[in-house]
């Protein structure tokens, strides 16, 4: 269960992190707390889990680099060993599961173009199994933004 405490923090940080010299005690002087809470807290939430993430999201393709989003379709028997050697490249974020013939997504985020392409290709020669890969064509902002907990005042509850 989220803490009233958390959920504050959580909150105010969705959609904005302050790009000062020390952000956190930022943070901490608009919610009125120290600055070794709000860090305290974030690992914290980190380390149970609440938070899968704490970090900036950046535009790599402005910087010369690529994402791509790839898929495998893993035989079930493989599909823990496959996972670690995906897994096992500094390249590879969020490799997810899937009931899917392409079973296994994953994220290949590299400096360049052509270093995205040979981490695949690595990928391929490490498993002994054909990548898919879906890099982007089209880029989207799409803010998600639920609140932490139910709101308490009017007996509105989001979510199905």
């Amino acid at each position: 269960m989220l803490s009233p405490e958390d959920a504050r923090l959580i909150d105010h940080l969705h959609g904005g992190f302050p790009l000062v010299d020390h952000p956190f005690a930022a943070v901490a002087a608009d919610i009125g707390w120290t600055e070794e809470q709000v860090i305290e807290r974030l690992h914290r939430l980190l380390a149970q889990g609440v938070l899968t993430r704490f970090g900036p999201l950046f535009q790599i393709e402005r910087a010369g680099g690529q994402f791509v989003l790839a898929a495998m379709a893993v035989p079930e028997d493989r599909f823990d060993a496959v996972c670690a050697a995906v897994n096992a490249f500094t390249e590879v974020a969020h490799n997810y599961r899937r009931e899917h013939a392409l079973n296994m997504w994953f994220v290949v985020a590299a400096e360049s173009p052509a270093l995205a392409r040979e981490t695949l290709a690595r990928i391929e020669d490490a498993t002994g199994l054909p990548v898919y890969a879906f890099p982007k064509e089209e880029e989207y902002f799409v803010e998600l933004r639920l609140p932490p907990l139910p709101a308490q005042s009017t007996g509105e509850h989001h979510g199905a």
